[in-house]
């Protein structure tokens, strides 16, 4: 017997209402970035390792223990683990920031090899955005904004929490940097390994660890507030007076340092309460020195990437309302002889309106065609018999509802669907 093919563990077949739920994030996004002129664009999913080695971090858990990665011809390559790196990249190989503020966004499958469970896949979906060349608080209280406009678009904003920080600039974080380490290197013994491992390479990242041991430790820590020049002070301060005359809401996290290494002053983070284990949906910030890090120009640069999962998931955990792919008609002829009149009035209604209109096919007896109909999700089944196609009329029967089937002319066909759906 051939052995049944079977899903690879941490990937999913989406379909149905999770895949309504995942769209209908996407385009919200697409439509709100849009609509703040940010330029789609493409990237590969497969990039040479050493781009996100380079630009995530050495020691960082999406390159440390995350990335799918092998070897083509002895180049080392990956499935991307995020976006952002993969962006600058793009912007460097067209010298896209040379005398210009391009502004990018995109959407599209992630991967990071880790522990399936549920809101985290090894397979996942984000959508982020990208703005280069600009320096001041203002596209980072932009970026903040238009999320929140989606948040509000998607009735979300009630369920999601912002938290920002501010690391400093190079000089800032390595004041900062050297203070930590004096400060845990006598409470090494009692560090988790993750934390050890990054007390040579990230101090910083110990600051976000989940180990609640570490977590007692680091209660004392130095904070990055101590250790910032005069110009990061003044760059925070006006984003979150940017961020309140735009009636946004937030938190200040002194221990929110971001889990890549490329990113300096601002940062923030989007958390909820609904998700379980899983609390974080987004978050971004500055990367001033990445583009030049990855072998480009100095480039300032800010943004944001969301988890797409989990946002969807969020809004089922709320019972928010998702589409359907449900057929909104249902086209049948009551026999051979309609069936091409039947056709014609299925492309009437699809080139006339924007309803999902789906062909009975397969034939067989009347019961089964409308026991088709029923069966496919759709609130209104289109009948076509030999009266309906002599005197060119349509009988409407409602299939969710108890409303009496009626008989319309073709000519208004589409404006009594349009009234009934």
């Amino acid at each position: 017997m051939t052995e049944k093919a079977t899903l690879v563990r941490g990937m999913r077949d989406l379909m149905g209402e999770e895949l309504a739920g995942i769209r209908l994030v996407e385009e919200a996004f697409s439509e709100t970035l849009t609509s703040y002129g940010y330029e789609p664009i493409r990237m590969p999913i497969i990039e040479q390792t050493a781009l996100f080695s380079r630009g995530l971090g050495e020691s960082t858990d999406a390159v440390s223990k995350e990335m799918f990665s092998f070897d083509d011809s002895d180049d080392p390559l990956s499935l991307r683990p995020e976006g952002t790196a993969s962006c600058v990249r793009s912007v460097i190989a067209g010298n896209l920031a040379r005398g210009a503020q391009p502004k990018f966004w995109y959407a599209g499958s992630m991967f990071r090899h880790e522990r399936p469970q549920l809101g985290r896949y090894r397979e996942f979906f984000q959508v982020g955005a990208e703005a280069f060349g600009l320096r001041g608080p203002d596209v980072d209280a932009e970026l903040i904004r238009l999320v929140q406009d989606v948040f509000e678009k998607l009735s979300l904003d009630s369920a999601v929490e912002l938290e920002i920080n501010t690391l400093g600039n190079a000089a800032s974080r390595q004041r900062h940097r050297a203070a930590l380490v004096d400060y845990l290197l006598p409470h090494k013994d009692r560090l988790d390994a993750d934390s050890v491992r990054r007390l040579d390479q990230n101090p910083m990242r110990i600051l976000d660890s989940k180990v609640s041991t570490t977590q007692e430790i680091v209660e004392d820590a130095p904070q990055i507030s101590a250790f910032l020049d005069e110009e990061s002070l003044d760059h925070f301060e006006e984003f979150k007076s940017l961020l309140s005359r735009s009636d946004i809401d937030y938190k200040i996290n002194t221990r929110l340092v971001r889990g890549l290494d490329y990113y300096t002053g601002a940062v923030f983070e989007w958390n909820t309460e609904s998700l379980g284990a899983q609390k974080q949906v987004g978050g971004g910030g500055r990367y001033d020195g990445l583009c030049e890090l990855l072998g480009g120009a100095p480039c300032p640069a800010a943004g944001f990437s969301m988890g797409i999962d989990r946002l969807s998931l969020l809004r089922t955990n709320l019972e928010l309302e998702s589409p359907s792919f449900a057929p909104d008609v249902y086209v049948l002829a009551l026999g051979e002889g309609e069936e091409a009149r039947a056709l014609k009035v299925a492309s009437h209604v699809r080139t006339n309106s924007n309803l999902r209109v789906r062909s009975h096919q397969g034939g067989g007896k009347v019961k089964a065609r409308m026991r088709s109909a029923d069966r496919s999700g759709a609130k209104i089944a289109l009948i076509i018999g030999a009266e309906e196609a002599a005197t060119d009329h349509v009988s409407l029967k409602w299939l969710r509802t108890s409303q009496d089937q009626v008989s319309v002319p073709i000519s208004e066909l589409v404006s009594t669907l349009l009234s009934s759906t």
